[in-house]
């Protein structure tokens, strides 16, 4: 173990770090897991105390999360596990999908356990956590949790998430042995689903052939791919995600990818808060790819010929560099030109910001009509309603009134909008006052807009 430079730990460079301080400070199992996670237990390791404070914080600190969330509405719902599992055909698309994520996880883990391989298993299991369960399947279920009766539906999101946080417990208490246990105990304390008192007497779970569906992996990969280039575009352009958007273009050059993006359009328009797709065709010239040789790659490859190629490259029709994107290469004269040999970029689009990966381009239209400034205002506004609700101490299931002061952004914003806010915030009624009686609180939206509210709670409601 060497410290943060790479250098080796002595008391007389003074760079030696005290175990004991160290697991005193941040504990064992986030001691361990940041130990294994950065390097094979065979090769060195550069030990830095922020790196530990970072799984601490990132992987942790999200497990425990998505444990509380879920407790704090199974608790709601009374959920205890008392029913039969669902039939798998019967759930959700994303219920199956983190399913079949949660059974590849199990096999893939279990083969590297066998090899004495804990590292590879430690960053399979914090990308699940943290990139799969928390980021993706929480996140897009979180109105199953909260809104409606307890039915079928609701019931899946539970059980799924439950034997999620249950088969993350099991796997991961080699390298966590103490928080693993106390989660697995919190969950079986409540369910009894098993006699077992501890995680460490369970057998490892056995994974379902039958329930990995890699189709549905790739295609959740691809709404995950999609949902980063949208989101990586409004940060640069600073359009917070709240604002919605008119339409996203993308183009497809096979009818698979269209029908797969099709059948998750639904979700990405929600992450990305974008209210249509647009599809372009092979034939589309709204969108115009441009290529360029790869230098360093052709350099030390063809030596004098370099410029040769790289003329040949530049000429490139749009049927050849569409060709050589989804193929990987291109032979001409008997040259073998590889997709790493070149750099293909989009073109920019009056009104439009493009971005890329290397198998997914999207162009987002950025011009914000003022009906659509007004619904982002009243995204706002409904997120710092939630905020008063948190701190005036509410249950999630409280219904409010709110009293606004009358001005003319709230008597647009919100009359234009009045059941989006009602439905978010519990509101059973917003009531416009000329004047202030009590003590009205003032929220401040974007653009240092002001309105000015009273939220009183319903009882009874």
């Amino acid at each position: 173990v060497l410290d943060k430079e790479g250098n080796k730990m002595s008391k007389r460079l003074n760079n030696a770090i005290d175990p004991f301080e160290t697991l005193n400070n941040y504990g064992a199992d986030a001691t361990r897991w940041y130990m294994i996670v950065n390097a094979q237990p065979w090769d060195n390791l550069k030990f830095d105390e922020n790196g530990v404070l970072e799984v601490q914080r990132k992987f942790f600190g999200t497990l425990y999360n998505t444990y509380s969330f879920f407790a704090l509405y199974a608790n709601i719902d009374g959920f205890c596990y008392k029913e039969s599992d669902l039939n798998i055909e019967k759930r959700d698309e994303l219920d199956k999908w983190i399913i079949s994520e949660l059974n590849s996880l199990i096999k893939e883990t279990q083969k590297n356990f066998e090899d004495y391989e804990p590292t590879k298993n430690a960053r399979l299991i914090q990308d699940f956590v943290i990139n799969k369960l928390s980021n993706w399947y929480v996140r897009l279920s979180r109105r199953r949790f909260w809104k409606g009766n307890y039915n079928e539906d609701k019931m899946s999101a539970y059980q799924t998430l439950y034997n999620c946080l249950e088969k993350i417990a099991i796997i991961t208490s080699p390298i966590a042995p103490f928080f693993m246990d106390n989660l697995f105990q919190d969950l079986n304390n409540v369910s009894k689903k098993s006699n077992i008192e501890s995680v460490h007497l369970t057998s490892y779970p056995t994974f379902k052939d039958n329930l990995i569906n890699k189709k549905l992996e790739e295609k959740m990969q691809l709404a995950q791919n999609i949902t980063t280039l949208a989101l990586s575009l409004r940060k640069k352009e600073q359009i917070r995600v709240r604002q919605p958007l008119n339409k996203v273009l993308i183009p497809v050059f096979s009818k698979k990818t269209e029908e797969m993006i099709r059948s998750i359009e639904r979700i990405i328009l929600q992450e990305i808060n974008v209210k249509k797709i647009e599809y372009l065709q092979e034939d589309s010239d709204i969108l115009v790819k441009k290529i360029k040789p790869n230098y360093k790659k052709l350099g030390p490859k063809y030596g004098k010929k370099m410029q040769l190629i790289a003329n040949m490259i530049s000429a490139f029709s749009k049927k050849e560099i569409r060709k050589i994107e989804n193929e990987g290469k291109l032979i001409i004269n008997d040259i073998v030109i590889n997709l790493s040999d070149v750099e293909i970029v989009s073109g920019d689009i009056p009104g439009y910001i493009v971005a890329s990966d290397e198998t997914t381009t999207v162009a987002l239209d950025i011009n914000i009509s003022p009906k659509l400034e007004e619904e982002g205002l009243a995204r706002e506004f409904v997120n710092r309603i939630q905020g008063f609700r948190k701190d005036k101490g509410y249950n999630i299931i409280d219904n409010i009134e709110i009293y606004i002061l009358k001005n003319d952004i709230s008597d647009s914003v919100i009359k234009n909008n009045l059941t989006y806010i009602c439905d978010e915030t519990l509101c059973k009624n917003i009531v416009f006052v000329d004047k202030k009686t009590e003590d009205f609180i003032t929220i401040e939206l974007v653009k240092s807009i002001k309105i000015q509210v009273l939220i009183k709670q319903v009882l009874n409601g």
